[in-house]
C-alpha cells in the first residue's frame, strides 16, 4: 500500500505538483518488517473544503495533461480502495478497460456485503447492454477516447 501511495503520488506530481505534496520515501522498518512508511513533503490542512470549481478544473488538466506510455488504458501501479488492492492491468479500449474494473468492483462489494441477487440481475444488462450503447459508439467510426 504505501509502495503504491508514493508511486501513484509521483505520477501524479510529475504533471501536476500543485496537487500532491513530493514525496520523499517509503519503506518497511528493519527492525519491524511488518510496519511500513511513506514519507512526503509537509502541507498544512486546513479542514476546509476546496473551492469545487478550481479543484475539478485542476483534476480535469491532471487528466488532460497525463499520457499512457503505451496508448492503452490502464494503471501499472496496483491501487487500493480501501485496504482492498485493485490490479488495474492494460486494455485496449476505454470500453474493456472500464467494463473489466466495474465488475471487479461489482464483485468485491459482494464478497464485502454479502451476496445480493438484485444486484447480480442488475449487472447482467448493465454489462451486457448500458456499457456498450454508452461507450462502444465514442470509440467506432473514426471516434476513440485517447488514453491519458
Amino acid at each position: 500500500m504505501m509502495s503504491s501511495e508514493y508511486h501513484c503520488m509521483n505520477k501524479i506530481y510529475a504533471v501536476r505538483p500543485d496537487l500532491v505534496p513530493k514525496t520523499i520515501a517509503w519503506g518497511s522498518y528493519s527492525n519491524i518488517p511488518d510496519v511500513h512508511f511513506f514519507l512526503a513533503d509537509f502541507r498544512p490542512m486546513t479542514g476546509e473544503l476546496p473551492d469545487i470549481e478550481r479543484f475539478t478544473a485542476k483534476m480535469a488538466e491532471l487528466h488532460c495533461s497525463a499520457t499512457s506510455p503505451d496508448g492503452k488504458f490502464g494503471f501499472d501501479v496496483t491501487t487500493f480502495h480501501g485496504e482492498t488492492p485493485i490490479e488495474h492491468g492494460w486494455s485496449d479500449s476505454w470500453e474493456d478497460y472500464f467494463t473489466r474494473t466495474t465488475k471487479v468492483l461489482f464483485e468485491l462489494e459482494q464478497e464485502a456485503q454479502g451476496p445480493n441477487e438484485e444486484i447480480r440481475e442488475l449487472m447482467v444488462p448493465f454489462f451486457g447492454k448500458v456499457i456498450p450503447r454508452l461507450l462502444r459508439p465514442m470509440e467506432t467510426g473514426g471516434d476513440q477516447f485517447v488514453p491519458l
